[in-house]
C-alpha cells in the first residue's frame, strides 16, 4: 500500500492507495468518529461492490445507512442532492455520522457537498472507484453540484478524512473511464511536472493496458503533485490552485454546450488542454513541436483532441461563467512550457478563437 499525506495543519489526512482496499475493514473505520455511517453511491457503482463493502464495514461493528442515486453527471444536481438531505433526516444521522463517498467524481462531489452542509457539516471519506476519482477529484476538498447554467457553480471546500483508492475497483471500469483519468493524470505532467510527463510518454500503453504497476506509480505520483499544490493554496486564493484546472475553462464548456454526460469530464479537459496549449503558442509561448507532444500522447491515451465546433462566440458566454472569472474578465490556465503553467487574464481574443477554430478542424 502506498500512502501520500495531504499537508493541511489540523484537516491533514491521508490518501491509501492499493488493491483491495475496500476489502480492509480495520482501515475504514479507524477513521470513522461513531460506529454508524451512511454510505452514498449509485446506481452503476452499487451492484459491484455496495454489499461487499457494506458488509466489511458491519463485521467491523459499524451500522451502514445505504443510499443509491442515479448515476451520470447530469444528476449531480440540487434535486439528487435534496434527497440525500432526505436520507439522512429520515435515518436520524447525527453530527458524527460519517458519509462516505463510494463512486466516481460525481458521488465525490456531490457527497462531499452533503457532507459540508448537512448539520452544518459532518465527517467524510472519499473512496474513489474510478481512475479520474482517484488521480483528482477525491483530493483536495473541492465539493458541489452543477447547475443548468455552468458546472460546479454551487459548492464548498470540504476535505475528507481519509481518502482509500483502491486501484482493484480499476478492472471494472470502461475503457473509455481509463482514458477520461489519464487525461487528468497527463495534466499533471504539463503543468508542474516535466520528467513525469516524459515517464507517460514512455508508459502511456503500460497504463491504458492497465498494468498494476505503472498505474499504482501513476496514481501515486499524481495525488503527491496534486497534495503539494493542495497545501500551498487549499481555497485557490493565490492562483497556484487554479493552475490545476488547466484545460477546465475549456473543457467545461464543452461540457455544459454539449448536454451533461456526452462527453465524459476527463475527455473535455484533454479537449480543453490541447485548445489552452494551442493558445499559448499563439501567443508565441510555446512551440509546433510541444504542442505536438501534447497531442500524441493525448491521443495515444485514446482521448479526444478535437473539440466541438459550438463557435466561438457561445465558447466564449459558457466560459464568462467560469469561477476563475475575476472582475469580468476570463482568466485561463496557459502553458510556457510543457511542466510551467501560469493563470493569466491578459489574452488576445484572436488567440482564443484562432485556437478554438483550429481545435475543431484539427486532431
Amino acid at each position: 500500500m502506498r500512502t501520500v499525506k495531504v499537508e493541511l495543519a489540523e484537516r491533514s489526512y491521508p490518501i491509501f492507495i492499493g488493491s483491495n482496499l475496500l476489502a480492509d475493514k480495520d482501515l475504514i473505520s479507524r477513521h470513522l468518529p461513531q460506529h454508524r455511517a451512511a454510505i452514498v453511491t449509485d446506481s452503476v457503482v452499487a451492484p459491484l461492490y455496495l454489499d461487499a463493502f457494506a458488509g466489511a464495514l458491519n463485521d467491523a461493528g459499524v451500522e451502514v445507512i445505504r443510499m443509491v442515486i442515479p448515476a451520470g453527471e447530469q444528476h449531480k444536481d440540487w434535486q439528487t442532492l435534496g434527497s440525500v438531505f432526505d436520507s439522512l433526516i429520515a435515518h436520524r444521522c447525527e453530527r458524527k455520522t460519517a458519509l462516505i463517498a463510494l463512486g466516481g467524481g460525481v458521488i465525490g462531489d456531490l457527497t462531499g457537498f452533503a457532507a459540508a452542509t448537512y448539520l452544518r457539516g459532518v465527517p467524510f471519506i472519499q473512496i474513489p472507484t474510478t481512475l479520474l476519482a482517484q488521480v483528482d477529484s477525491s483530493v483536495g476538498g473541492k465539493t458541489a453540484v452543477n447547475h443548468p447554467r455552468g458546472k460546479n457553480l454551487i459548492g464548498a471546500f470540504y476535505q475528507p478524512l481519509a481518502v482509500i483508492a483502491d486501484t482493484a475497483t480499476l478492472a471494472t471500469l470502461p475503457q473509455r473511464e481509463i482514458g477520461a483519468g489519464l487525461a487528468e493524470v497527463i495534466k499533471y505532467g504539463l503543468i508542474r511536472d516535466p520528467a513525469f510527463f516524459s515517464w507517460l510518454e514512455a508508459n502511456i500503453d503500460a497504463l491504458t493496458r492497465r498494468d498494476d504497476d505503472a498505474l499504482g506509480y501513476a496514481i501515486q505520483r499524481s495525488c503527491e503533485n496534486k497534495a503539494e499544490v493542495v497545501a500551498a493554496d487549499e481555497r485557490e486564493e493565490t492562483g497556484i490552485r487554479a493552475q490545476l484546472n488547466l484545460g477546465h475553462t475549456f473543457g467545461h464548456a464543452i461540457e455544459v454546450g454539449t448536454g451533461y454526460g456526452s462527453w465524459l469530464h476527463g475527455e473535455a479537459v484533454a479537449a480543453g488542454m490541447v485548445i489552452a496549449a494551442r493558445v499559448s503558442r499563439h501567443m508565441g509561448l510555446m512551440g509546433d513541436d510541444e504542442v505536438t507532444r501534447i497531442v500524441t500522447l493525448l491521443k495515444r491515451a485514446h482521448l479526444p483532441v478535437v473539440a466541438p465546433d459550438l463557435g466561438v462566440d457561445h465558447y466564449l458566454d459558457l466560459m464568462g461563467l467560469d469561477k476563475k472569472v475575476e472582475g469580468g474578465k476570463i482568466r485561463f490556465i496557459l502553458l510556457r512550457a510543457i511542466g510551467s503553467a501560469f493563470i493569466t487574464a491578459e489574452v488576445p481574443q484572436d488567440a482564443i478563437a484562432a485556437a478554438l477554430v483550429e481545435s475543431a478542424h484539427h486532431g
